[in-house]
């Protein structure tokens, strides 16, 4: 390109950038304004009418020109040619070079992670980044398809770009720290519903949860990947609400070695994608007192579910698997199931459940 039209465009740039859209917009209306007045000295009366003004001005001005609306007399040819569209069309360019830069800016603040969040409620946040596990964590959380529509949060440190942008639920946030508050705040998680952390390392994720058990409300639910048995048992001393789960490899290997194809019934259980899944449901504060074969018998019987066991914490440190039959559930106690559909507790019919000697 020669250095004269280099120049140029340099030029254009820097003024669509200086003019501000204010200023863009003001000088349009003025110019509408003064091109209303001429045509109306040079008495081209079938332009006037507002709605019939503002078509015909678009449509000249923009040089696409359909024909149906035009100067007949000679003032107003003058008008257009001299007035109206030399100006208008300047104007048009700046308007349209200025929208062309603002749709970049903010499709390259979502590439390179420095949009704002701060406005999402409930959402859900995944700190760290790995190549298979992360999209996997993302492809099992859409594969619910009962979940709650949450908007998900990816929030990474590395200098990367926007890794899942063919998931159009998924928002994406390169911070300095996972553990500065400004920096938290630009993804609002004091009001995240549900976290996820994986770090690039053992040290990383425990200096992250240690922040976040803080920071989160109280109804919020953290989940915390280490490779370190131990890092996972100090955490869980110190942050309650923090459910902390450490690589089970070796235990994996031993049980498919002693009991062969346990390890295609943990993939299936964890999975969402395909088969029957490993899920859990909160009883409801009107629910008073039920039995473990209440529930077993009900679930098996209008759900083709499978009663696992049943939690009286969050973070499952207080389960029993496999209770049995007489053993007391009460409202907020969680049961965990297989079934080949999460079930809500709208779904159920705790009516017809209870027994006959319950008293809910």
């Amino acid at each position: 390109m020669p250095i004269f039209l280099k120049r140029l465009v340099v030029m254009v740039r820097a003024h669509i950038d200086q003019a501000s859209w204010q200023l863009l917009l003001t000088a349009t209306l003025v110019h509408m304004a003064v091109t209303w007045g001429l045509l109306w000295l040079a008495d081209e009366s079938a332009l006037l009418p507002l709605n019939t003004f503002f078509y015909y001005y678009v449509v000249t001005t923009s040089t696409v020109g359909y024909g149906d609306f035009s100067a007949t007399t000679e003032w107003g040819r003058m008008v257009v040619a001299i007035v109206q569209i030399p100006f208008g069309l300047a104007l048009f360019g700046v308007l349209l070079g200025k929208a062309g830069q603002f749709v970049t800016f903010w499709v390259r603040r979502s590439m390179t992670g420095e949009k704002d969040f701060a406005h999402l409620q409930n959402h859900i946040v995944i700190f760290g980044w790995h190549d298979v596990r992360t999209k996997k964590m993302v492809d099992y959380i859409l594969g619910d398809d009962k979940r709650e529509d949450r908007k998900i949060v990816l929030a990474v440190t590395d200098a990367i770009e926007h890794p899942l942008l063919s998931y159009p639920e998924v928002a994406f946030a390169r911070l300095a720290s996972f553990t500065d508050d400004e920096q938290l705040s630009r993804i609002n998680i004091t009001q995240a519903d549900k976290v996820i952390i994986d770090g690039d390392d053992d040290n990383q994720t425990f200096t992250t949860a240690l922040k976040l058990s803080k920071v989160v409300k109280p109804q919020a639910h953290i989940s915390a990947h280490f490779l370190d048995d131990t890092k996972a048992m100090l955490l869980r001393e110190h942050c309650q609400n923090v459910e902390c789960s450490a690589s089970m490899s070796a235990e994996i290997l031993v049980r498919a070695m002693q009991d062969p194809g346990s390890s295609r019934i943990q993939e299936e259980l964890l999975s969402t994608l395909k088969g029957d899944t490993q899920f859990s449901l909160v009883l409801p504060d009107d629910v008073k007192q039920l039995t473990f074969g209440d529930i077993f018998n009900y679930f098996k019987q209008h759900h083709n579910a499978t009663l696992l066991g049943v939690a009286h914490d969050v973070n499952g440190l207080k389960m029993d698997l496999n209770p049995p039959l007489n053993y007391p559930i009460t409202a907020g106690d969680i049961v965990h199931y297989i079934a080949p559909h999460r079930i809500l507790a709208a779904e159920v019919n705790w009516t017809e459940l209870c027994s006959p000697n319950s008293s809910c």
